[in-house]
Parts: structure tokens; sequence; C-alpha cells
């Protein structure tokens, strides 16, 4: 495991070089996510829905979302990992004393984390700062602050489990931009990245509540604004801890079946 968390820091260090980029991320998504509010509001005020989520939840849920994005984002650099598979440099990964399929599990958590140390205060304090009711509700209590961590904190390996899955699959298809068009899509969209999933149609949502990509980014959140609680809050982390450990198994297995027909082609 030391050997893991030393790849998990030095991805950190490197990704917290760039300030430059980590400044235009800040402004980029506190807009972002101001106009999403915006538009909420716009719909909130046609009063003609009855919403499970109140609007400065929903603004809430925004501002989480935009200072969280990296780390419940799918794609989000890890191009050293496409560079070795292309290049023929996997093979001199595949000689080292350590489990590919858990160093690029860590790696990808480091790339994740990374611009999260350098932008998620400042807009946070930004979202403070804002007038009632589009500004940033704090959660209600210790008790529900540390469960939104517990719960961002498996979102964070969720997310990366399926990432790698993503990153096994270029074994076979060598080029990731097709791969990576087709998981962003579906991860954004059923894991509540362009709308939350309280949103979505009674039938649609009993379904998509239950899938892992819900499981990357909507749990979290929800219990962050308050609109998890109680069983259903229990339930959520328990179907977290599930995702994750069928995904890392899953990963693991796919990763040992790749390797057994991997031909490089790089070099």
């Amino acid at each position: 495991m030391k050997t893991y968390l030393s790849i998990f820091r030095i991805r950190l260090i490197n990704g917290l070089q760039y300030r430059a980029v980590a400044l235009g991320a800040i402004f980029a998504r506190f807009f972002w996510a101001f106009f999403e509010i915006l538009a909420f509001s716009a719909v909130y005020a046609a009063g003609d829905a009855d919403f499970s989520m109140t609007f400065p939840q929903t603004a809430a849920y925004m501002w989480m979302q935009q200072a969280l994005y990296t780390v419940f984002s799918v794609v989000c650099g890890d191009e050293d990992i496409y560079d070795s598979i292309r290049s023929g440099g996997i093979a001199y990964e595949l000689v080292r004393p350590a489990d590919l399929y858990t160093r690029w599990l860590f790696s990808a958590a480091g790339n994740r984390v990374a611009p999260l140390c350098t932008g998620f205060l400042p807009m946070l304090l930004i979202a403070l700062l804002l007038p009632e009711p589009y500004r940033l509700l704090l959660p209600g209590s210790a008790a529900q602050l540390l469960l939104f961590l517990i719960s961002a904190v498996l979102g964070l390996f969720v997310t990366v489990s399926i990432s790698t899955l993503m990153h096994i699959s270029m074994f076979f298809t060598l080029s990731h931009r097709g791969t990576r068009v087709i998981f962003t899509a579906v991860t954004s969209l059923l894991s509540g990245g362009l709308i939350p999933l309280a949103f979505f149609p009674d039938a649609v949502r009993g379904v998509v509540q239950w899938l892992p990509f819900a499981a990357m980014r909507d749990i979290p959140l929800r219990i962050y604004c308050g609109t998890l609680s109680g069983a259903a809050l229990w339930a959520g982390l328990l179907a977290q801890v599930f995702w994750l450990a069928a995904l890392v198994a899953l990963g693991k297995l796919c990763m040992c079946v790749s390797l057994k027909r991997v031909v490089v082609q790089g070099g």
C-alpha cells in the first residue's frame, strides 16, 4: 500500500504545478455553476411543478458539483496512462514489482485530487459570500459533513474505477478518443452531472439511482444538500461500497484477461 500511496502523492504534486490552469478553472467553474443556478431559478419561478429539492438545495448541489468537478470526472488527465499504451511503454510498466491495476487506480485518483487542492476553497469562499438564495448552504450538522466527506471519497474511487475500466479498453482499441466521448456522455448524464437525478422522471430515477453512476456524484452531493437522510442515506453509502467493490473486482478481472493477450504496438 505504501507504494500506491507514493504514486498518488507523486501525481498530486505533479498536478499542483499548473497554477495558471487552476486559476482559469476556478473562474470557469464559478461562472458555469452561477449560470446553471440562474437557469434553475427560472424553472422554480415558473412554479408549475413540485420539486423534491428546494431552490437553495439545488444551488448548493450546483456549487459543490462544480467545486468537485474533477473529483467526479471519469475523463480527467491520465495522459501518462494513454501514452504508455500508445507508445509501448506499458511493457516497462509490466515488469515493475507492483500491481498495474492498483497503480493506475491511485494515479488516476491523484490526477483528480490535485486540481481540488488549488481551486476548491477559493470557489467555495466566493459562493458563500453571495446573497441568498444563490449562496452556498453549509451542512446542517457536523455528522452530515462527515458523512458527506466519507461519501465523496467513495465517489472518487468509484469514479476512478470506472475510469480505469476505460483505460483497460485501450488494450483493444488503441485510440482513446471515441471511448472517452462515450464514457463522458454516459457518466455525466447518469451521475447527475448535467442535472440532479432528483429532476429525472420518477420511473427513470427509480432505476438510475441504483446504477454505479449515481454512486459517483449524485449520492455525495445529495448528502451534502440534506436531501438524502435517514435510511436512504445509509442505503446510498452501502450502494457506493457495493459498486466500488464490484467495479474493482471487474477491473482486476478485465486487466488479467487483457494482459494475457496484450500486444505492444509502439516503440
